[in-house]
């Protein structure tokens, strides 16, 4: 099974992995459209350090969840 069917498969059965999922895409657009900005304020700059952090938190528990299905169906 490839990176990509485990990820739709966990998408489509798994209800964590989906909203980690989707909230993870949605702090990578919201990123996206920050830095199209050519100047940020403090307060700017000090959200996209925190939305970064929960951006890679959630990459993290995805990456595990990912490796516990892995292991599962070995």
């Amino acid at each position: 099974m490839s990176e990509e069917e485990i990820i739709e498969t966990l998408k489509k059965d798994n209800e964590e992995f989906r909203r980690l999922y989707q909230e993870h895409r949605q702090l990578d657009s919201m990123l996206s459209e920050l830095n199209k900005k050519h100047h940020l304020t403090p307060e700017e700059e000090f959200e996209v350090l925190r939305m970064k952090k929960e951006k890679l938190s959630k990459k993290d528990k995805i990456a595990e969840l990912i490796k516990h299905f892995k292991s599962s169906i070995n």
